[in-house]
């Protein structure tokens, strides 16, 4: 019992001793805080720190401006103007949908108030498109492709300006003749090479029946006519490389033709460049010829 009251009295004497050095170590330090606090607060040549915490009001303190950036819009005439460039759009592609060539003064105006919205917007539109090309109107018809109506005034032109007895009419039916015969000879041989190549491909045929029934078997005229069928289709690939044309049987004429019409054009000396001049001159639609490559 004695050791055990020896042993709590020391730890209890430990503890106290250590609680006493913390408190004097604080106070050992207070002053020094208190002594830098002054320092800071106070200051020798105005007035003090404190008086001038106390002094600021927070309600005259504004907060910072934010920074505004620049909204771009758009302003009313260019607004008007992109309405009326609509407008003019939505009226085009209504005209575009009609299938006839012209239409009547009143029906272009009837579409040109639905599109706009009212009576007032769509009279102006219907000027509007007048002064612009985009439809030709005189008097009571409006003329809804003016390209048409271009093509058809310079063929007039180009026959008002012809003699009626002009020597370059004689040389143009000639220059048709020459042609209308080459294009006949042309097709003839062109024709000729089709039933050649059909009389081939009938004894291609027939042999290959009497080969396989009669004088081998199937086994063995298999793989032939495998691989004889992979060489037409590698003829036909061949043919639309150095063409550019659709492997068909309609492809292989007009192929075909062509280039006899150019050997026979070469060989009767027929000036394909005269002729379209001449046929552009004297036709009122005329239908330019192309010289085969």
């Amino acid at each position: 019992m004695a050791l055990r009251r020896a042993i709590t009295k020391r730890l209890i004497d430990c503890y106290r001793s250590d609680v006493t050095q913390q408190h004097s170590f604080f106070r050992q330090l207070s002053p020094y805080n208190m002594k830098i606090h002054r320092q800071y607060m106070t200051s020798p040549n105005g007035p003090n720190l404190t008086d001038r915490i106390v002094g600021i009001r927070i309600e005259s303190v504004s907060p910072p401006r934010r920074e505004e950036t620049p909204v771009m819009g758009l302003s009313v005439s260019e607004t008007k103007k992109l309405l009326r460039l609509y407008q003019m759009e939505k009226v085009k592609e209504r005209l575009r949908e009609i299938p006839k060539s012209s239409v009547s003064y009143w029906e272009f105006i009837q579409i040109c108030c639905e599109s706009c919205g009212n009576d007032e917007q769509g009279s102006q539109m219907a000027k509007s498109l007048d002064h612009s090309g985009c439809v030709v109107v005189l008097g009571d018809i409006v003329f809804l492709h003016p390209h048409q109506i271009a093509k058809s005034m310079e063929a007039m032109i180009k026959q008002t300006s012809v003699l009626p007895n002009d020597p370059r009419k004689e040389e143009l039916v000639q220059l048709a003749t020459t042609k209308k015969s080459i294009d006949i000879e042309a097709r003839r041989i062109v024709q000729a090479e089709l039933y050649c190549g059909l009389g081939f491909l009938a004894v291609q045929t027939i042999g290959f029946m009497r080969l396989t029934f009669w004088e081998l078997s199937w086994d063995v005229m298999e793989p032939i006519c495998f691989f004889v069928t992979t060489i037409h289709f590698i003829l036909g690939y061949i043919f639309f490389l150095r063409t550019s044309t659709e492997p068909s049987f309609e492809g292989l004429f007009r192929q075909r033709f062509k280039t006899k019409q150019k050997k026979l054009m070469e060989r009767h000396g027929f000036d394909f460049l005269r002729y379209n001049e001449l046929n552009s001159l004297f036709t009122t639609f005329p239908c330019k010829f192309h010289y085969p490559v």
